[in-house]
């Protein structure tokens, strides 16, 4: 029996993957959609408040929205994580970490994000322990405790939003120079009494045995720690292209994948969307990973039907 070859394969299920699969289905081209989390990192987000036609929605609602109307519109999805991407010829082999194989003419990586860390003393080891990477998930385990959340931008706004509906306290920690909020955003901070920001040269170490109890943190040389039972890291996020390096697609020098304006990297037929491009000026919003996730399955019929 011979391997069936879909025309097309979107490799990750969020927004640019799930925006990808609706205009490949209105294109008719045969394809899949393999996600080792369906919705990806915004099924994280606690409130959205910017994305066209929703004035206030939840991630993970949002991302429910996007699957559904991919699976009516006949998108096939499949929930799992692809370990590794061939090129044979003229078409691509998928082998998923479950032993599945695929074949396809041609591929959409929509590979994401994956959280930065600190690298700092006590951050791998207090994982699960007090450390966390999403608050949507973890906020909470920590009703009525005093959090710190690390970061200066946009996600760790959000995160001490929805941390202070639980945690008693909840500190937004940032380096000197790294604050970067949206001003809606740091209007919210500012209104919300049970949020402090500490403004610090840097941060040291997380403090703890067996759990959280602290952050050792410096201003101006002289070290100070503050006591707190969780640690949330929110200082951004880099591109997940492991398997854009196999297959040779190429990366600008801090590791996003080069497209142009059809989202075609130099690898022929793979194309990539969503917040791991250079596309769309980096600007990293749901908005514009659905927009390129819309091109690049328009790239891709143009590509095998016309």
């Amino acid at each position: 029996m011979t391997e069936k070859i879909y025309d097309l394969i979107i490799i990750g299920a969020g927004p640019a993957g799930l925006g990808a699969s609706i205009y490949a289905s209105r294109y008719k081209l045969d394809h899949l959609v393999i996600g080792s989390e369906i919705g990806g990192q915004v099924t994280e987000a606690w409130e959205i408040e910017n994305y066209a036609g929703f004035e206030k929605i939840s991630g993970r609602e949002l991302m429910e929205k996007f699957r559904k109307q991919s699976e009516s519109l006949g998108g096939e999805i499949i929930s799992g994580m692809v370990n590794k991407v061939e090129k044979n010829g003229e078409t691509f082999k998928i082998y998923t970490e479950v032993g599945k194989e695929f074949q396809s003419k041609s591929l959409i990586l929509s590979l994401g994000m994956k959280p930065r860390k600190l690298n700092i003393p006590g951050e791998d080891e207090l994982v699960g322990k007090g450390v966390s990477f999403c608050a949507t998930c973890d906020a909470m385990f920590f009703r009525g405790r005093t959090v710190a959340v690390i970061g200066g931008g946009d996600s760790a706004a959000t995160a001490a939003i929805h941390l202070s509906e639980f945690a008693a306290k909840v500190y937004m920690m940032f380096v000197s120079g790294g604050l970067i909020l949206e001003p809606a955003w740091m209007d919210k901070i500012k209104k919300n009494s049970k949020i402090e920001m500490i403004e610090c040269s840097k941060i040291t170490h997380i403090l703890g045995t067996e759990k959280v109890s602290g952050i050792a943190y410096e201003i101006n040389e002289e070290k100070k720690e503050l006591p707190v039972q969780g640690v949330f890291i929110e200082i951004g996020s880099s591109p997940g292209v492991a398997l854009a390096h196999e297959l040779g697609v190429a990366t600008d020098e801090h590791d996003y994948i080069i497209v142009d304006q059809t989202q075609v990297t130099n690898v022929k037929g793979v194309y990539a969307a969503g917040d791991v491009t250079t596309g769309s000026n980096k600007f990293r919003q749901i908005i514009t990973a659905v927009a390129e996730g819309a091109v690049a399955a328009g790239s891709v019929y143009r590509k095998l039907k016309l």
